[in-house]
């Protein structure tokens, strides 16, 4: 299988750390940008429907499912661009999509938005790839973490624990999970905090009371060992 980790990590003890000191409800997912079918893990069979890349990452995550998308299988036209795996709809890059559905006071303010969001270059994606971490047969781009924000700000200061500093994220309350938690992390090697959008909460399960966040896989060992350290911390709130 191509486009593998040099170092082996450990990601069902890194999942388990995770889901124990944030309490998750479900798990982290892992998710892989296929660029060609040698990137499909053997094994892993394709989504038995089409949906958007946030009910895949729901499946994942609540249910426990491996599974691989191709184009085909994605029926959101902005996360499927966002992911790199379609060509950008003349509407959506005009603005007249998202103007709409009422999101914009006008085309161009949508546009600008639009030509803001972070995406992988157009067709350089062939597949999409997920599965829970404790169980993923393949090394992910990108771990997906929803959950509430008692343990996004762990997240966070987990993220500033070895070198300080702040929190830089950034969203537009549209394609949380597939820009802002999966291709931003993607492209940038930056972890990216979102607050959700209407999409993703409609249509994924995404509660209320959760936000969503992607972590490049290669940071993954080093947020394992400080998580804990963050939680345990005297002044952490339990």
């Amino acid at each position: 299988m191509e486009d593998q980790m040099r170092k082996e990590i450990a990601y069902a003890e890194i999942a388990e750390t995770l889901k124990t000191a944030l309490d998750l409800r479900g798990s982290p997912v892992a998710v892989k940008l296929a660029k060609n079918p040698d990137g499909i893990p053997e094994g892993v069979g394709p989504i038995d429907e089409t949906v958007r890349h946030c009910q895949m990452i729901t499946r994942a995550r609540l249910n426990g499912e491996i599974f691989y998308a191709t184009a085909d299988k994605h029926v959101c036209m902005g996360g499927a661009w966002a992911l790199g795996l379609k060509e950008l709809t003349p509407s959506l890059r005009s603005g007249e999509f998202y103007y709409k559905l009422g999101k914009f006071e006008s085309w161009a303010a949508c546009m600008r938005t639009i030509r803001q969001v972070p995406h992988v270059p157009e067709l350089e994606t062939y597949a999409t790839v997920y599965a829970p971490l404790e169980k993923t047969p393949f090394d992910p781009h990108v771990v997906v973490i929803v959950a509430e924000p008692r343990a996004m700000l762990k997240l966070a200061q987990t993220t500033l624990y070895l070198l300080g500093g702040r929190i830089e994220s950034t969203m537009a309350g549209i394609q949380s999970v597939c820009a802002d938690a999966t291709a931003l992390p993607y492209l940038s090697g930056n972890v990216n905090y979102s607050l959700g959008c209407d999409g993703s909460r409609r249509f994924s399960g995404i509660e209320d009371n959760e936000l969503v966040m992607g972590i490049p896989a290669e940071l993954l060992p080093e947020f394992a060992r400080s998580l804990p350290i963050v939680t345990a911390a005297p002044g952490s709130v339990k």
